[in-house]
């Protein structure tokens, strides 16, 4: 005790260790890490425009074991103001293995423990990855406090080799002395000493110091720790591959990313990476997606090596590889997707929930249609959702929208589980939810209490929408296009304060998606008088999507021959208009407009000279349009009808009009081929121009990926667009591409009987 006393007065004065040490001392004298808790107070309830949700209790009890250090002042390395020493000094500790449940709970997931199974299937794991089961003998109190005293007296006669032994035997107390340690000034000493001599630390002294640091707890924001990852960097070219998994690993169990020492890593990989076993490319793959940061590069190369080792890898490592490779944002190719789906499918009675979930995660992230696999999934998923907690729910249910597979199966049986468990939604959970079931347009056989449900808990959750407020308008837009329209939520997202919010808060450009919200808001709610977007943010939207539906709409051949031939058929440029009848849908339209005799009116201004109007004008006083005028013009084509030779385009040969091929243009005699002649007829009737037209059309020029995969049954914002179309007055002329993509192929006159057939046929 009078040693002790004598040091305490001695370091009161004395600084022992370099500037950078004296920091990283500093902070283990209050180490801290927050602890995040499941559950908590709910947010005020708010009054849904639905039914209300069913209340569910939350039986999950997770909770952090918590470590308490007090500060002293010791030394100056160690010393801080009497205010903090008399605030709470006592801070929370966190530790991966610390989180235990105390009831049998779905919900429950160990997001650490989980996703480290695979390390268990295989003994060559065992040399590179830290095993948190592994014991060794005790150490007793008594024997704690000697080794204590001895740092506490022999501090500068203390050699490298004697403070890792001294960390790793005091790592060998019971769990409940812990706490004891770690608020020990001798400790603290301890780690101090150890980050002035680190640089005489081999790598197995490296290795087992950071073992007992992960056995202690120590919080992954001390910054003593940057210095022992400042020390492995300068050891990786002396380490094995094994070693370097295993510091990986040991500092993943710290719960600490560790940037440059992975960048030394990958450079040492680029090099060394032929020579990885199936173990160690398993785990180097784990590693890389738990800490986000790998060159694409590399995992070209790893990819490779997945191949060589696909038909030796078992299932829980696929989920393994899939994770990693989702997690690091790093695509697989469509060949190595489809060897993985086939392994899947070869035994997915026996896949883990958890590698099914990380599989699907994978086929989202490259939409790679697997069709055996979607098959099957459709098969397994319905018994497996009631057991799968709800964001496994959710990446099915996302998988499931993201490859446009509808199976009612499986989104009735997310449906039926998900009422009596939504309290355990995240805000990410309910959008994406929302979102799958609006994308789908599907309502399941329970719509009404699936939807209260999930709008209650909007609500309930608003809180967490105003930290991620990306997910508001996902949830708001998912119900739109199932037509629910929660008023008040509507109100709230479109408010000038949530707008400015959303623009400050996150990394996405939510413009767009308010805009689309805004808009359906202003045709499907006319009794709605909340918040609308102000002028400006609206003709930001209109403007950025106009710009990505027309350079979209403009490099497709098929859609450009498809709008000259609809020109060519009515008569010009001027009968037909390319633009977005609805801006907010995101997709354009091919615009015609028909007078009460469902003749084509020239209502596209953009596409007529304004000399060309005046042309127009002056023809039209004081001409009568006779049936021997008519015949004149036509050169005595049969009236009502066109056939025989057509005028051809320059450089195409002449085409006959068979009988069957001739299309009534309603009334206005001409051939469809010259274009010329129409422009004529045109000028014959400018007035046209200004009747008000009988009969509004919006041609849409559709593709597969507005359906469901391999149905017809359209999406769930395509399926929106058209029922708004039609509120409007617009009759929906659709272009099916099943019927006019294998016409593309077919003579010029089989594409005008069809655009003809279609446009008049419709108009009827």
């Amino acid at each position: 005790m009078a040693a002790t006393l004598k040091l305490l007065k001695l370091l009161r004065y004395r600084a022992l260790c370099s500037p950078s040490a004296c920091g990283a001392a500093r902070s283990v004298s209050y180490w801290n890490v927050s602890s995040k808790q499941h559950g908590g107070q709910d947010p005020p309830e708010h009054i849904s425009l639905c039914h209300s949700a069913k209340r569910v209790k939350n039986i999950c009890s997770t909770f952090s074991s918590r470590r308490i250090l007090t500060t002293s002042s010791a030394c100056p390395g160690l010393e801080f103001s009497k205010t903090s020493s008399s605030k709470a000094s006592t801070l929370q500790l966190d530790s991966p293995r610390a989180t235990r449940v105390d009831e049998e709970d779905v919900e429950v997931f160990d997001s650490f423990a989980n996703i480290r199974v695979f390390l268990q299937l295989r003994p060559e794991y065992r040399v590179h990855s830290y095993n948190a089961s592994e014991t060794s003998q005790l150490l007793s109190v008594s024997e704690s406090e000697l080794i204590l005293h001895k740092v506490t007296v022999y501090q500068n006669k203390l050699q490298a080799q004697v403070i890792v032994d001294y960390l790793c035997k005091l790592s060998s107390l019971p769990a409940e002395q812990h706490p004891v340690l770690l608020r020990s000034t001798s400790f603290a000493l301890l780690c101090q000493l150890s980050v002035k001599k680190i640089q005489l630390f081999d790598t197995q002294d490296l290795i087992n110091v950071l073992k007992a640091f992960v056995i202690l707890g120590i919080p992954h924001s001390h910054s003593m720790l940057d210095v022992y990852e400042t020390k492995c960097c300068h050891q990786v070219w002396e380490m094995s591959m094994d070693q370097l998994l295993l510091v990986a690993d040991l500092w993943r169990y710290l719960g600490r990313k560790i940037p440059r020492f992975l960048n030394i890593f990958s450079s040492y990989l680029n090099l060394h990476w032929k020579d990885l076993s199936l173990s160690q490319l398993v785990h180097l793959i784990y590693v890389i997606g738990e800490n986000r940061q790998v060159s694409q590069d590399l995992m070209q190369k790893l990819e490779s090596l997945i191949l060589k080792y696909i038909d030796l890898i078992n299932l829980e490592e696929v989920g393994t590889i899939c994770l990693g490779f989702f997690k690091s944002k790093t695509s697989l190719s469509e060949f190595v997707m489809r060897k993985i789906g086939d392994l899947a499918c070869a035994n997915m009675q026996h896949l883990s929930s958890h590698a099914l979930v990380n599989i699907v995660k994978m086929f989202r992230f490259t939409h790679v249609d697997h069709i055996n696999f979607m098959k099957q999934l459709g098969e397994i998923a319905p018994q497996r959702i009631p057991s799968l907690g709800v964001q496994g729910v959710m990446h099915l249910t996302l998988y499931c929208s993201a490859l446009r597979f509808l199976d009612e199966g499986v989104m009735n049986a997310v449906a039926a589980s998900l009422p009596c468990r939504v309290a355990h939604c995240r805000s990410k959970d309910v959008a994406k939810i929302l979102w799958s079931f609006g994308t789908l347009n599907y309502k399941p056989p329970n719509a009404e209490e699936f939807y209260s449900s999930l709008i209650n808990e909007i609500h309930r959750k608003m809180p967490e929408f105003n930290q991620y407020p990306e997910h508001l308008p996902t949830c708001l837009l998912g119900l739109a296009f199932s037509e629910y329209f929660p008023v008040e939520l509507i109100d709230f997202a479109l408010s000038p304060g949530f707008v400015r919010l959303a623009q400050e808060r996150t990394k996405f450009n939510l413009i767009k998606e308010l805009y689309t919200l805004d808009g359906t808001v202003g045709i499907e709610c006319p009794d709605y008088r909340g918040n609308r977007l102000s002028t400006h943010l609206q003709q930001e939207g209109s403007e950025f999507l106009w710009n990505l539906a027309e350079k979209d709409m403009n490099s497709k051949p098929e859609f450009l021959e498809t709008l000259f031939l609809l020109e060519t058929m009515l008569g010009g440029p001027q009968y037909v208009k390319h633009h977005m009848i609805l801006p907010h849908t995101r997709s354009s339209d091919l615009e015609v407009q028909l007078d009460v005799n469902l003749k084509p009116l020239p209502f596209n201004r953009e596409a007529t000279p304004a000399e060309n109007v005046a042309t127009l004008r002056l023809k039209h006083v004081g001409v009568s349009l006779t049936d021997d005028l008519m015949n004149q013009l036509l050169k005595g084509k049969a009236r009502g009808h066109f056939q025989g030779k057509t005028e051809s385009e320059p450089g195409q040969q002449p085409m006959e009009l068979e009988n069957k091929a001739a299309v009534p243009l309603g009334g206005f005699l001409c051939n469809v081929a010259d274009k010329s002649g129409a422009m004529e007829m045109a000028g014959l009737c400018p007035s046209a121009c200004m009747q008000t037209p009988g009969m509004k059309l919006a041609i849409q020029f559709t593709n597969r990926n507005q359906y469901c995969y391999g149905s017809r049954d359209l999406l769930g914002l395509h399926s929106m667009k058209r029922r708004q179309l039609a509120r409007l007055g617009y009759r929906v002329v659709e272009l099916s591409y099943w019927e006019w993509f294998p016409l593309l192929k077919r003579t010029r006159l089989e594409k005008l009987a069809f655009l003809h057939e279609k446009v008049f046929t419709s108009a009827l």
